[in-house]
């Protein structure tokens, strides 16, 4: 019999630990015991943004100071900002001075080795024979590894203050000589913890010999997530967060319209997902899914609320639209040439391979006889080089950009005859113009795409014409079943 849950906290939830404590682990303990429960946690709001890049803008941190700049010093002044970062919350959470030094001492030792790591790579690569490039990823690694290193270790500390037998689990692989796989970072790490009585505080960054981030870029705390509810055989996989999964963002279609969904499946949480909407990484949520291990992701401040609960094989009782989402932001970058009648695979390989070399998302995209056009989640800077890079490959191509955004009517089974005629209708009340649209035969979602100031007038009249004429709030109540 599966007893317990593996649950991963938020970095906006993680910065507010009183919420966290009585929440989380308080709150929602089990009736019988505290304990069964491994909790896998992000680092503290903001500060993987420091360590990294700014995951919205793209603005560097430390990481892109150091591969952009590396002669430079302006990463060691961002590296002793983010130090100043850590020091002040670690004074907000330790009122004890004897702790707070511990907790200094600790995430202090772990920044001091990443400098001097860095000023030898940086002493290094000034001599010819050795190329910074060749280590870029390592030292991603090694920065993200420090933000999710601090949280956990205070959070563990907390809490043992409070009177929970946690114990911190770094799977950073810190210091660590050998490379050992993900799997058995893990497997190691929970041989000797015995959950009927330990609460583990897990580091949502584990070191490993492919490298985490390289595989999972900003999404390598949900795999360690979902590997460790696999590899323990977990009862339920938990995600808190700051928000609910609701039909819409409240914020746009009004907080009394938009309802927290009670059910959906992963097919739904894999177009999110791919929206940009961090319900969990599709890698991540394939080891969930292939092993029927549920999903739940839960509001933080709302501990009675039974959240959204994800399956397999779940599917609306009835057809309909289950949630409106979307991106603004989005270009499109479109390709045409006269040539590429009879050979546009060809051309959408080579199109594909020079996005992924400069790490665009790819949200969608559209193909004819002559055209190829991506809709790609990333900044300008980005989509500037690879238009530069497709003009080398294409010389006689025609490639154009332009900024739009894409909203898209999700569902677990959206089958209903004339939906798409009824949705385009939805838009067109409003005057919004559809530049394109992408539906595919699995009928879980459609996509419109849209100008980019039509974003938020889209996103309402879509709510408005195909989710609040449902009733919602009956699957809410059906998500403990």
């Amino acid at each position: 019999m599966k007893f317990h849950s593996v649950e991963k906290i938020g970095g906006t939830s993680m910065s507010d630990y009183s919420a966290v404590r009585d929440h989380i682990v308080f709150a929602q303990a089990g009736e019988d015991t505290m304990y069964q429960r491994v909790f896998v946690v992000s680092a503290y709001g903001g500060i993987t943004n420091k360590l990294l890049e700014d995951k919205k803008d793209g603005s560097p941190g430390v990481y892109g100071l150091f591969s952009e700049g590396f002669k430079d010093e302006g990463w060691a002044a961002a590296l002793e900002g983010v130090r100043a970062i850590m020091y002040d919350k670690n004074a907000t959470l330790f009122d004890d001075a004897d702790q707070l030094r511990a907790a200094n001492d600790f995430i202090g030792e772990r920044l001091d080795n990443a400098r001097q790591c860095l000023e030898d790579l940086q002493s290094l690569c000034r001599h010819g024979h050795f190329s910074v490039e060749d280590h870029l990823a390592t030292v991603r690694e090694m920065l993200a590894s420090v933000g999710e290193a601090h949280s956990a270790w205070n959070t563990a500390r907390l809490l043992q203050r409070d009177g929970v037998n946690a114990v911190f689990v770094d799977l950073t692989g810190w210091k660590s000589a050998e490379h050992i796989s993900l799997d058995e970072r893990i497997l190691r790490a929970f041989s000797d913890i015995d959950l009927g009585r330990q609460m583990p505080i897990v580091t949502g960054y584990a070191h490993s010999e492919d490298g985490l981030i390289s595989s999972f870029d900003r999404g390598y705390s949900e795999m360690t997530f979902s590997r460790l509810a696999v590899l323990t055989d977990a009862r339920e996989a938990i995600i808190h967060k700051e928000f609910h999964l609701s039909t819409a963002d409240p914020g746009l279609v009004g907080e009394g319209n938009a309802v927290p969904i009670g059910r959906t499946n992963y097919d739904v949480a894999d177009q999110l997902a791919n929206l940009g909407m961090e319900a969990i990484h599709p890698k991540a949520a394939k080891g969930l899914r292939q092993n029927g291990i549920p999903l739940r992701v839960k509001n933080t401040f709302e501990p009675e609320h039974t959240g959204t609960l994800i399956t397999r094989d779940y599917v609306s009782d009835t057809a309909c639209v289950e949630i409106i989402a979307g991106c603004r932001g989005v270009y499109a970058l479109e390709v045409f040439d006269q040539d590429m009648a009879g050979k546009v695979s060809q051309y959408d390989i080579d199109i594909i391979k020079t996005i992924q070399r400069f790490k665009a998302h790819n949200v969608a995209k559209d193909i004819n006889a002559n055209t190829v056009t991506n809709y790609l989640s990333t900044n300008l800077k980005t989509v500037k080089r690879i238009c530069n890079a497709l003009e080398e490959l294409f010389p006689e191509a025609e490639i154009r950009q332009q900024k739009v955004a894409i909203v898209s009517a999700i569902g677990s089974d959206m089958q209903v005859p004339g939906i798409l005629a009824k949705t385009v209708n939805a838009l067109s009340q409003h005057d919004i113009s559809v530049l394109a649209i992408h539906q595919s035969m699995r009928q879980v979602d459609m996509q419109f795409v849209v100008n980019d100031e039509d974003y938020e007038s889209a996103i309402r009249s879509l709510h408005a014409g195909l989710v609040e004429p449902h009733d919602h709030g009956r699957a809410v109540r059906l998500a403990s079943a």
